[in-house]
């Protein structure tokens, strides 16, 4: 009893209590960097003489600096300066000031005093002005500061006397950048500035001491040395682009710097003299010797015209191209650019009245006894009498014969702009543009060619003009010929011989250069459209009919022929009487022609056959009703799929393929909005392969049950991600709540490859780094769309958001059960089309991929394959767009095409010529090669807000701070049809 009474005891005073174990916290470590400031004054008191503070300096000068030691830093640099003879060290220490002064998060303004104490006491003028350059940058960070402002100000003009160019240079563009019309420098003025404006040079006031910037710069248009006079010209310019208004009173300076011996101080006169004639257009100027008063601009307009004939190329450039934006000219000025000779309209002429006051008051008539009695009592100089300078006349006449072709091209450029805005000119002018077509340089010829394209609504083509213009036809260049057939296209001729001999021409071409078929076809499709009744006479001769005799058939192969007949049909549309001299064989091959080339030949209403109604039949005047018939019904579908929530899971996806049929119907129907119905369509596809992927069937089941439904979910999960970077990279104009979108569908289809692989995989590391990288994407996308947040409310990812603590803290398993529920349970975010959705498409001209000959070369060795392709609205088409090339054995070659193998004929559009080389070992047989075209892409560029946040924290003391950023994912997409190329390598011969 007592044993056990012992026992009872012990068990009593035995119990084990389990305390629950409370995990102490981790401590995270804080990495911090030694301090910049610390680090620099040991660098500077090591060293032992000025060469080898200069090294540390320029060592310093590579790293970042922190915001928060900045100030330190520019406290150690400001003491070693005071202390430091070597005017290099000085120079240097005085470059760091002001690139500290930039650092983002740092306000400069505390070492303002700091800096104008060391100029006040700074004797080397080469420092003086690299401090007068560090102020000019704090000033710029600091605009919102008046009375800082006025101090620099006052700085810059205290030492505006002073003997070294370089700092009058500084002064005066601290003047332009900092100065303000309405502000005066008083003598007495009070403030902080009092000192310094006390001690202003007495030559910057006058006898009230009152003086505005734009005076005080005017002043040093006439400084000794040119490079000042061109910084004053250059801050007076920098005062107008900041919004002041320039005195007239600067416009006479102006004009006589336009005299001056240094071609940078004519140049920025020349910009001066055309800034002014922009604010003073209808002011009145007098002409110097003269009684006669102009305008303005129209003076303006002729010392720079005089400046197309200066002595330095530059300068000349620089006038030509100012003279195309003075629009306000008057037309005779206008019209004496093209003749040298002075016309008799801009020379002063007197009256009736003036020449009879002038016989009366001789006194009496000549006799003829005395030798030149009735001589002129003055002799006038023809430059005082005349509106304009005789150097100016002809001023686009020497443009276009100068040595240079940059001058030339900048007259070009200017007549086209000049032209536009007046048809008389653009008639007047119309021969010179013509002449220019046998320039010596391609570019030149190039860009008359395109000049003339866009004023050929003002001018109608002579014969004569046509001829020199066809001659450009045998150039070798294609550029230069298909800007021609362009130009083609929109000309006006005068008569039918110029239509037979454009015709005559463009067949040549055609014969010489079979590769230009496609855009000779084009061009008299054009020219026919535009010219019916020129086109009509011609017809028999054309198609070799006769009244009475049945002529041959031609060969529809003949790419001559169908040139011929894309002329006539696009003439026949408008003029009804032309079919009548049309032979049997002609209807043919009106109807074949019909199917083959649709874009090249017009339906027409021919007797006795039926009309085959298309799309481009349709009344024009119904195409914007169609269009505005075409949205509604997008938008109606995208709202009907907005109801989707409330039917089951089979209604649910037949609706989405309804809806996914009638889109990709409307983007064929509706060009105009291809883009926005494919966007459309392709983001529904992604949601419907969602659906199926989440069908109840396979989460039910045991995984050894459903194999098969796991594979088709998981090429699911793999196909949507695909079409995510198809809207996300094909697709331009996206706004950044479509992109959000995107992404949000994508990541979806992350977490579904995240619970498949964890369904189907053993083992656990696997699982738990595609957790952590998941988890990255979140994160990723919360950085990334931000913004966006609000507007994807009660969608995946902000669940996933507001579970992300629990996700963050609990083990693989459970993560991927919150998954899956949180993913069957999110619903079809709704998608929100922007103004307008443009795809990017290519279409491969050559190779036609219609040959049956095959392309024959020598095993080893490479065969070049022309490649021709237009593209449309793509992004960078010089980084981006690649040749993939596939051989029947499953070999791949993707070719990157040089930047000069792009051209870009017009607004998104890009012509893509190159040539991709081909290889391979001997075959038995010719087979086919596939060609295509490939859309490069990367995840990394639309991550730019990321990355920039990342920089703004590269200096932050703690290195945890830093987001993990998302691993850049790249690829590409096919965006061309693929063309089947015949080849045949055969075996070397021994």
């Amino acid at each position: 009893m007592a044993a056990h009474l012992k026992k009872r005891v012990y068990e009593e005073f035995s119990k084990v209590v389990q305390i629950p174990h409370e995990e102490t916290p981790a401590k995270k470590l804080r990495l911090s960097k030694p301090s910049k400031s610390a680090a620099l004054h040991i660098d500077l008191c090591k060293a032992t003489n000025s060469t080898d503070a200069l090294q540390y300096l320029l060592q310093f000068a590579r790293k970042p600096v922190e915001a928060e030691s900045v100030e330190g830093v520019v406290r150690i640099l400001l003491e070693h300066y005071y202390k430091e003879t070597d005017n290099s060290v000085r120079l240097k220490i005085a470059s760091l000031l002001g690139l500290l002064s930039k650092t983002e998060g740092f306000s400069p303004d505390c070492i303002v005093d700091d800096a104008i104490n060391t100029i006040n006491s700074e004797k080397s003028h080469q420092v003086l002005a690299q401090l007068l350059d560090t102020l000019l940058l704090i000033g710029t960070q600091l605009p919102e500061s008046p009375s800082l402002r006025q101090r620099l100000i006052e700085v810059a003009c205290k030492h505006l006397s002073d003997t070294h160019f370089g700092v009058r240079n500084k002064c005066l563009q601290l003047l332009g950048c900092l100065g303000i019309v309405d502000t005066v420098l008083n003598k007495d003025s009070e403030g902080p500035g009092t000192s310094i404006g006390r001690r202003l040079d007495v030559s910057l006031l006058t006898a009230g001491g009152v003086r505005d910037v734009q005076s005080i710069i005017s002043d040093y248009f006439g400084d000794q040395d040119p490079r000042v006079r061109t910084a004053a010209l250059k801050a007076m310019l920098q005062l107008h682009e900041r919004g002041m208004k320039i005195h007239q009173i600067i416009y006479d300076q102006a004009c006589r710097l336009l005299a001056d011996d240094y071609e940078q101080v004519r140049s920025a006169a020349v910009q001066m003299v055309w800034v002014l004639s922009l604010l003073y257009p209808e002011s009145i100027v007098p002409i110097p010797s003269s009684n006669e008063e102009i305008r303005l601009v129209d003076d303006a307009f002729g010392k720079i015209s005089h400046m197309v004939s200066d002595g330095s190329w530059m300068v000349r450039v620089q006038a030509a191209k100012t003279l195309g934006s003075m629009l306000l000219v008057s037309p005779h000025f206008l019209e004496q650019t093209l003749d040298k000779k002075l016309m008799s309209d801009l020379r002063r002429k007197r009256t009736a009245h003036e020449r009879a006051k002038e016989l009366f008051a001789s006194g009496e008539f000549s006799s003829g006894r005395k030798w030149a009695d009735d001589a002129p009592k003055e002799k006038l100089d023809t430059n005082t009498v005349n509106l304009i300078a005789s150097g100016a006349c002809g001023a686009f006449v020497h443009g276009l014969e100068d040595e240079m072709f940059e001058v030339r091209i900048a007259a070009v450029e200017a007549l086209c702009q000049l032209a536009r805005s007046s048809p008389s000119f653009a008639e007047k002018c119309l021969d010179f543009l013509v002449d220019m077509f046998n320039d010596e340089i391609e570019e030149v010829r190039l860009q008359s060619i395109h000049v003339l394209r866009e004023i050929s609504t003002h001018i109608t083509l002579r014969e004569d003009q046509l001829d020199t213009v066809l001659a450009v036809l045998e150039d070798s260049s294609r550029d230069i010929r298909e800007a021609l057939h362009e130009l083609l296209c929109y000309t006006n001729v005068s008569t039918k011989e110029c239509i037979q001999l454009a015709l005559l021409e463009l067949l040549k071409n055609l014969n010489k250069y079979p590769s230009d078929r496609n855009s000779v076809w084009k061009c008299l499709k054009f020219l026919g459209s535009r010219h019916p009744t020129l086109v009509l006479p011609l017809v028999p001769e054309l198609l070799s009919t006769h009244p009475y005799f049945d002529t041959p058939e031609p060969d529809m192969d003949d790419p001559a022929y169908i040139a011929v007949l894309v002329l006539v049909f696009n003439a026949a549309k408008s003029c009804p009487t032309m079919p009548a001299l049309f032979s049997d064989h002609t209807f043919r091959h009106y109807a074949y022609l019909r199917d083959s080339l649709s874009h090249l030949v017009p339906p027409l209403r021919l007797p006795g056959r039926k009309q085959v109604h298309g799309l481009d039949s349709a009344n024009s005047g119904c195409a914007s009703s169609s269009v505005e018939a075409a949205q509604l019904f997008l938008q109606q579908s995208l709202n009907r799929i907005s109801t989707i929530q409330n039917l089951e899971t089979p209604g649910a996806q037949d609706l989405l393929i309804f809806t996914i049929r009638d889109l990709q119907r409307l983007g064929e129907l509706q060009t105009e909005l291809a883009g926005a119905a494919d966007f459309c369509a392709t983001y529904l596809r992604c949601q419907l392969l969602l659906m199926k992927a989440l069908q109840e069937k396979l989460w039910n089941m045991a995984v050894p049950l459903c194999l098969k439904q796991n594979v088709t979910a998981t090429s699911a999960a793999q196909q949507i991600l695909e079409e995510t970077y198809k809207l996300e990279f094909m697709y331009s104009g996206l706004e950044s709540r479509q992109v959000a979108t995107i992404h949000h569908v994508r990541l979806q289809a992350k977490a579904l490859q995240l619970i498949l692989s964890a369904r189907t995989r053993q083992g656990l590391d696997p699982l738990i780094s595609s957790c952590e990288k998941f988890l990255q994407d979140v994160e990723s996308f919360q950085r990334l769309f931000l913004t966006e947040l609000p507007h994807l409310q009660d969608s995946f990812v902000e669940k996933l958001l507001e579970l992300f603590p629990r996700l963050s803290s609990c083990k693989p398993v459970e993560l991927v059960k919150i998954l899956q529920t949180t993913l069957r349970q999110s619903g079809l975010l709704q998608l929100r089309l922007p103004e307008q959705i443009h795809r990017a498409t290519a279409n491969i001209i050559e190779p036609t991929g219609e040959s049956d000959n095959p392309l024959r070369f020598t095993s080893g060795l490479v065969v070049a394959l022309d490649i021709d392709a237009t593209l449309e609205h793509v992004q960078d088409p010089q980084t981006t767009v690649k040749v993939q090339v596939l051989y029947p054995d499953g070999q791949s070659h993707v070719i990157h095409p040089k930047p000069g193998d792009f051209r870009r004929p017009g607004p998104n559009r890009h012509r893509l010529i190159t040539q991709v080389y081909l290889s391979h070992s001997a075959w038995t047989e010719p087979s086919q090669i596939e060609v295509r075209l490939l859309l490069a892409y990367s995840s990394s560029s639309t991550s730019l807000s990321s990355s920039s946040m990342a920089s703004k924290l590269v200096w932050s003391d703690s290195s945890d701070s830093l987001p993990p950023a998302e691993a850049s994912v790249e690829g590409t997409i096919p965006f061309s049809k693929t063309v089947k190329v015949y080849i045949m390598p055969k075996p070397a011969r021994r």
